[in-house]
């Protein structure tokens, strides 16, 4: 979805169409939860520090999130999604991957399907989505964002190697603005200099994401879109374009990530008794730290106090981080002991 929550708080309001939107609070300790494509013009990005948001753009309008409101309208995308395929993995609130091989309505072209969905979702939520098209993860992600907004973008298999030959690293996803620059110092500018190095050079300069570098740069990505299993775990991630350096960046994030965590577990009905948080660096290190509490997580006051309380064990000052992840594990089932009773049911 294009500009998600922001694009939603437009459509809610006429009044704030065309007008650069901030989703989030307006003080001097709050952040830029998502800004609207007129705002970016400006440079407002999401995780922002709002005062900074606001000196970019003086005429920015701050409104306050409606989490409600964007898991209804998730919803209803999703259930467009699934007129179309059953095999859908969803990314987050506002994005997923479709493996269309399952073409439930026999329509036989990937692109057709993805016009379609389009169409469907502009006129049944009145919000733009755009698409990338292609034959694996990696590359239908990287079309994904090209045409944004209101835009898809075809990547064929015959045009695969040439497009990431062609490709600045900056522009592939899982490479960070840290990564990018070590390779822009080691002569690597672009998909066909990454492709030029060899997977020991690779691995001796950056790492275990030396490999995953070597696949990508040749276009292998053999993940399966993977849609949604019995669950062991209830989790949210994030991938930033832009490293998180700073204090208030990282809680920023946090809570976003929570915020959504615990929308997906009110959306599946069930809660766990494990918290982890996941914390990977621009050097590609990563750290994963647990917490299970003796009684099930019920609401979202205790769910961000108990990850607050584990990132503070953490002491991440001075650091560049290129993803969180929170978990919820250890879920809750029926023959649970101590499942919360309700006195009044629906």
């Amino acid at each position: 979805m294009d500009a998600f929550f922001a694009s939603v708080e437009q459509l809610d309001n006429p009044q704030l169409r065309g007008k650069p939107v901030a989703v989030g609070g307006s003080g001097e300790r709050s952040v830029v939860a998502a800004a609207s494509y007129e705002a970016r013009k400006f440079g407002v990005r999401s995780a922002m520090s709002s005062v900074i948001a606001k000196r970019l753009c003086p005429d920015l309008i701050f409104v306050k999130h409606n989490f409600d409101r964007y898991n209804e309208v998730s919803a209803s995308v999703i259930e467009i999604f699934k007129e179309y395929t059953d095999i859908i993995e969803p990314l987050s609130i506002d994005e997923a991957f479709l493996d269309v091989s399952d073409d439930k309505q026999k329509i036989g072209s990937a692109t057709l399907i993805a016009k379609k969905i389009r169409s469907e979702i502009k006129k049944k939520t009145g919000l733009t989505a755009s698409a990338g098209i292609s034959v694996n993860k990696f590359l239908a992600k990287i079309a994904s964002d090209i045409n944004k907004p209101d835009g898809f973008f075809l990547i064929k298999p015959e045009e695969a190697e040439k497009f990431i030959g062609e490709l600045a690293v900056e522009k592939f996803y899982g490479i960070g603005k840290v990564t990018a620059e070590k390779m822009h110092k080691l002569g690597i500018h672009k998909g066909s200099d990454l492709k030029n190095w060899d997977l020991v050079s690779l691995v001796r300069n950056f790492g275990k994401a030396g490999v995953f570098f070597y696949d990508i740069a040749r276009g292998n990505d053999d993940r399966p879109v993977e849609p949604d299993q019995e669950r062991k775990s209830i989790g949210t991630e994030l991938t930033y374009d832009k490293d998180l350096t700073t204090r208030f960046e990282i809680i920023a994030e946090l809570y976003k990530l929570e915020k959504e965590l615990m929308q997906r577990l009110e959306h599946s009905e069930t809660s766990g008794r494990t918290i982890t948080l996941k914390v990977k660096f621009s050097d590609f290190r990563q750290l994963t730290r647990s917490k299970t509490l003796q009684h099930y997580i019920r609401d979202f006051d205790t769910l961000h106090r108990e990850v607050s309380s584990i990132r503070k064990s953490l002491k991440l000052e001075d650091v560049r981080i290129r993803l969180l992840g929170v978990t919820i594990s250890n879920l809750e089932t029926d023959d649970c002991a101590d499942r919360q009773l309700y006195l009044f049911e629906d």
